[in-house]
């Protein structure tokens, strides 16, 4: 009768070892990290040897050399590893998740003025309800839900993100940020050809707002002399206020209380973009949240109501 192969799938436990032997290149390392003995590593890892049917690992001169098998083995360990740190820190964060509280993440322009506002405006309505605040760039957002460390997310034209639904604030518009002083020529609104010539700071295509203004700029045949790269409209705003030149920003960050002495004028024809408040999908947002986001809205709406000045 033929011995049918055993079949064998790696215990949580053996992958941990596993994994910090891999990466640390040593068991005394990886009982460093793990927090245990040497002998409680090299136990697991024989028993994970035995239980595969090859070795993971050939000692040279003193040093743990990898196998191919283990090399190939590694790349889905490392996955698996990464969820398992994922859901740890899942468990923490709902672990000391506060009742009565709002946690919030924003990319930069949204920190500087409007949600602190905003916030301010709800809390003298709900004094009972405490905040967090954070802000992250677009890409950290998604993964900041996911893992349940805070509740609620501000972005510009977020897109489809996976298991993430957003709600519609609100639509901003791109404006022209001019060093007080710079005389372009030209009265009321400007289009991009009036910027042609003239120093120009650009953004570094990084988040989806950067890349939308950039296409835009590449569809109009306008040749702009950029003289520097921002990594943030806030970055690109100072170096206007230092009359550097002139940039084109959203309207969050061109009527934030920060950097005098610029000017700020409306762009024609007028490009628009989706201000989205975002949450998880399988986390039904609290009745807090829920209410807090159509402040939100109320706000947003009052914001950019405010901030519409002739240029």
């Amino acid at each position: 009768m033929a011995v049918k192969p055993r079949a064998f799938i790696m215990r949580l436990r053996h992958i941990e070892v596993f994994h910090a032997v891999y990466s640390c290149g040593s068991v005394t390392r990886a009982a460093e990290v793990l927090k245990v003995s040497q002998p409680s590593i090299s136990k697991v890892l024989a028993h994970a040897e035995q239980q595969l049917g090859f070795a993971l690992f050939n000692r040279v001169r003193g040093k743990l050399i990898p196998t191919s098998e283990a090399s190939q083995l590694f790349a889905q360990v490392s996955q698996v590893s990464d969820g398992v740190e994922r859901l740890r820190q899942l468990a923490a964060n709902l672990r000391t998740l506060e009742k009565g509280a709002i946690r919030i993440a924003a990319t930069p322009a949204f920190g500087i003025d409007f949600l602190p506002g905003a916030i301010a405006s709800y809390r003298r309505l709900h004094g009972d309800i405490k905040f967090s605040l954070e802000t992250l760039r677009h890409e950290e957002l998604s993964a900041a839900l996911m893992d349940a460390r805070i509740d609620i997310a501000l972005a510009f034209d977020p897109g489809n993100l996976p298991g993430i639904s957003g709600e519609l604030l609100g639509y901003g518009r791109f404006v022209v940020l001019v060093p007080a002083g710079m005389d372009l020529g030209i009265e009321g609104p400007l289009q991009l050809q009036d910027l042609a010539g003239v120093p120009f700071i650009k953004l570094d295509n990084q988040g989806p707002l950067d890349r939308f203004l950039t296409a835009h700029i590449e569809a109009s045949d306008t040749c702009l002399d950029s003289v520097v790269t921002a990594g943030s409209y806030l970055l690109a705003k100072a170096f206007v206020s230092h009359g550097m030149g002139v940039c084109i920003a959203d309207q969050m960050t061109a009527h934030s209380r920060s950097h005098e002495g610029v000017v700020i004028r409306e762009l024609k024809p007028t490009l628009k973009f989706r201000i989205a408040a975002l949450h998880t999908d399988h986390n039904a947002s609290s009745l807090a949240c829920r209410d807090f986001i159509g402040h939100l809205k109320h706000s947003l709406q009052w914001f950019l109501k405010s901030t519409k000045r002739p240029g």
